[in-house]
């Protein structure tokens, strides 16, 4: 019958074990070419372990060598505490890689590394378990979260950007990075600190040391706002470049354009520039605690700040000038008065228009004139004529 092969994986959901500690498998349902069905368990990171090694093997396909004949999926590393959120919200995102890992080539489907990870242990039918340890507690993945599996958590396939710059850190949750590195972007913070992952480090990095791979233009980021968004200011900051501005806790100031490096456009008056987005909060927004701590941690760096940058797109990134920003922001300003004034002076016209018609008399109807009498005889009746003649 030849070499046995997966044909389908399914995640069932997962299960908590409280031997020899607490802690969580995964149940997949595994369908092999020769019709079996079995049921294996699988803890995240032995997932994860399998999934290092399967880029090791084929590093064409996993991306190492060119980023752009990367078909192996994108795995996120393990955290740092795993707890039952964390293993829930993974379930799409595993579910999604077992889907993509059986449809690859066959002599990356089929391999041995493969089939060897997801063949039957002798712990998956007889797990090792304590009579005075409770028994395990079973989640099942809803039959619904299947269908959507986008909808239990966010993007499946992880972006990659390239460092521009050397980069050291200056704290034990940071990650340093060299020019050209290549990282896997796990989450990005409006703050400008982004979670990266680089084979087995991870960490904090600035996004203005991070370039996309597919283009120098961010396409993530908004369109100026010149509106603007009313924020308050939760932190004292002191400009150090000429387009940044020093404001004080407690000011009110208006974003008017949101950048991913963590370094927003905002308007005070009439004066505009840079300030840090971790230290302001939206007007009306409850504080939280991850808030708080971000506010304790010192503003990324910017990218007009960095020396020696390295960037692999002739073109660089479409910055909009801090001229612009100020004249389009006086023009918005500008344009609002007017409608303003224009809309009083609107008003005041129809009312001085109202009174005055008021106040005016009113019209009497005209009275018709007389018919004469050739126009009397010419119409009237015979007896009528009679009568007059």
């Amino acid at each position: 019958m030849g070499d046995a092969f997966i044909r389908h994986i399914e995640l069932l959901g997962y299960e908590k074990r409280f031997f020899p500690s607490q802690h969580y498998v995964y149940m997949f349902l595994v369908k092999w070419n020769d019709l079996s069905e079995k049921l294996i368990y699988r803890r995240f990171t032995e997932i994860y372990e399998f999934h290092k090694v399967l880029k090791e093997m084929f590093p064409i396909e996993s991306g190492d060598i060119n980023m752009e004949k990367r078909i192996i999926p994108h795995l996120p590393a393990p955290k740092w505490f795993d707890g039952q959120r964390s293993t829930e919200s993974r379930q799409g995102t595993l579910a999604e890689y077992c889907y993509a890992l059986v449809n690859l080539p066959h002599k990356i489907s089929r391999c041995q590394h493969v089939v060897s990870f997801f063949a039957v242990r002798h712990d998956d039918t007889s797990p090792v378990t304590d009579s005075q340890i409770r028994k395990p507690e079973v989640f099942i993945l809803p039959k619904d979260a299947k269908k959507t599996l986008t909808d239990i958590t966010g993007p499946i396939v992880l972006q990659t950007y390239r460092a521009i710059a050397d980069y050291e850190k200056s704290s034990t949750s940071e990650m340093a990075l060299q020019a050209g590195d290549m990282v896997d972007v796990v989450e990005k913070s409006e703050s400008g600190w982004w979670f990266c992952q680089m084979k087995d480090k991870r960490g904090w990095v600035p996004a203005a040391y991070l370039e996309p791979m597919d283009g120098p233009d961010e396409s993530e980021e908004q369109e100026p706002n010149y509106a603007g968004e009313q924020y308050i200011v939760q932190k004292s900051y002191t400009a150090v470049e000429e387009d940044e501005l020093s404001l004080k806790e407690g000011d009110v100031i208006e974003v008017i354009h949101k950048l991913l490096d963590g370094w927003w456009v905002i308007r005070k008056g009439e004066t505009t520039g840079y300030y840090p987005s971790m230290y302001l909060q939206k007007a009306g927004e409850p504080n939280t605690s991850v808030k708080n701590q971000l506010r304790n941690q010192s503003a990324p760096p910017r990218r007009s700040t960095i020396r020696n940058v390295k960037s692999i797109h002739k073109q660089g990134r479409k910055q909009i000038s801090q001229e612009t920003y100020r004249r389009n922001s006086k023009k918005y300003i500008q344009s609002r008065r007017n409608m303003k004034e224009k809309f009083q002076n609107k008003a005041n016209v129809i009312v001085e228009k109202n009174e005055q018609e008021e106040n005016k008399p009113k019209a009497q109807p005209a009275v018709p004139p007389r018919p004469s009498k050739d126009l009397i005889l010419n119409r009237c009746t015979e007896s009528t004529r009679r009568k007059v003649l």
